[in-house]
């Protein structure tokens, strides 16, 4: 009896690093966005023009979280009506054109309404990277794909932290926005001439042999999807691409958990963006200083994701997850703790190291245990409902720098958060197995 060996995977004409590498840029915008303006409000507090208070600032973090979600809550719908490869290039050009304006806004409300514009053309921006490089890397590799993007995301904090540190007292807390928006207006045509569309995306629609080409060209396996016919894959798409399909019966538990998880994930992220540099103003440590705990706080951001990675690749993102809220919890509590600087500096990078990486293996755990065709869906409504908690962070923070209770209550108060993030993901279960 002979049997034959399946085939070999096509070796692809193009790399899929191209593709990895504008998506991983395409994020570190979103990094920037995250931490630009907890870099620049004690400046903002603290100019005699437009002396912002602490509840202003909440607001402006608020106007854009809500665009934000609102970007992130409609990703299904605008990627099924225009494609992942348009999705991002409106995504980051639209961000970058309303970032610059905000350099140049001349009153609160102004900077709130470009704020919140801006958040909704990036909203999409992150759930549509991470489908589409989990997409090209394949299903395999989701955690180390997700954390390898994401990693763009604190590159792009860290950046941000430095550029404040060189550039906010000669320049003005302006000119972060506009320098910010430089690298999108310059990606955008990148992107237009190098970033294919996603294959799924386009055999759901019926062009299989678009897809097919596509495929081959990055050396793509494209599974049994292509045994179905167009029709099929169409209807099926449009059946998953909705709030109905991520809460079927298969899927409503890890659902559920996911978006209670991902509220505690970003709620940790953006509230410590948000308002550690102000919050260390008030324990009596100098601008400096403050900005430098950011920027360490994102470093270590980085070097977790590199570390969640491999981890995640071998025991899951899910195992991996649950121990990295839990020791986000334990560092958070630390951070109470009065310390010598390099001490409290060291225990800053470690907690980055945790904190931000628990919530990228979420979005691991979604790409791992989705389809394609119903991922960027589960992606956006993970991020989406997910960016309430980012709202929620600052506003925790802002609440408690009003009461001046945000040292030491702050850090106890987060503490928590990453812990109750690793019980509700507790609940999670795998289901997908292709």
């Amino acid at each position: 009896m002979t049997t034959t060996a399946p085939p070999a995977p096509r070796a692809g004409t193009r790399s899929t690093l191209t593709v990895t590498i504008l998506l991983w840029i395409a994020v570190l915008l979103d990094g920037f966005d995250m931490v630009v303006i907890g870099a620049v409000l004690p400046s903002m507090i603290e100019d005699p023009t437009w002396q912002v208070t602490a509840a202003e600032g909440t607001q402006i973090v608020t106007a854009g979280l809500i665009g934000m979600t609102i970007g992130a809550l409609a990703i299904g719908t605008l990627t099924d009506k225009l494609g992942r490869r348009w999705v991002m290039i409106v995504s980051v050009l639209a961000f970058s054109l309303l970032t610059l304006g905000m350099g140049f806004a001349g009153s609160v409300w102004m900077l709130m309404l470009l704020r919140f514009l801006a958040g909704v053309g990036l909203g999409g921006c992150l759930p549509t990277a991470i489908s589409m490089v989990t997409e090209f890397r394949g299903r395999a590799r989701a955690g180390s794909s997700t954390t390898t993007v994401m990693t763009g995301y604190h590159v792009g904090a860290v950046l941000t932290a430095l550029l404040a540190i060189l550039m906010i007292e000669p320049f003005g807390w302006h000119s972060l926005f506009i320098i910010g928006a430089v690298p999108g207006i310059i990606l955008a045509p990148i992107m237009f001439f190098l970033l294919p569309e996603s294959p799924q995306y386009l055999l759901a629609k019926g062009r299989i042999a678009e897809a097919e080409d596509i495929a081959s060209r990055y050396g793509m396996e494209l599974s049994d999807e292509l045994d179905r016919s167009a029709a099929q894959a169409a209807q099926e798409d449009k059946q998953r691409s909705s709030l109905a399909s991520v809460l079927a019966p298969k899927y409503r538990r890890n659902s559920l958990a996911i978006w209670a998880t991902s509220f505690m994930g970003l709620l940790l992220v953006y509230g410590l963006n948000t308002w550690l540099p102000q919050i260390m103003r008030a324990a009596d440590y100098d601008l400096g200083n403050s900005l430098g705990f950011l920027l360490v706080l994102n470093v270590g951001a980085v070097v977790g994701l590199i570390i969640a990675g491999k981890v995640s690749d071998v025991h899951s993102p899910r195992r991996t997850g649950l121990v990295w809220f839990l020791a986000s919890a334990v560092f958070l509590a630390l951070m109470a703790i009065k310390l010598p600087l390099l001490g409290l500096y060291v225990v800053v990078f470690i907690t980055g190291v945790f904190v931000f990486s628990s919530q990228n293996l979420v979005y691991a755990f979604v790409g791992e245990n989705h389809p394609s065709n119903m991922r960027a869906t589960a992606m956006g409504f993970s991020a989406g409902i997910g960016r309430l908690g980012a709202i929620s962070g600052p506003m925790v923070g802002g609440l408690l720098i009003s009461l001046g209770m945000a040292h030491p209550w702050g850090f106890f108060a987060y503490a928590a958060v990453g812990l109750a993030g690793a019980v509700i993901f507790a609940f999670t279960r795998p289901v997908y197995v292709r």
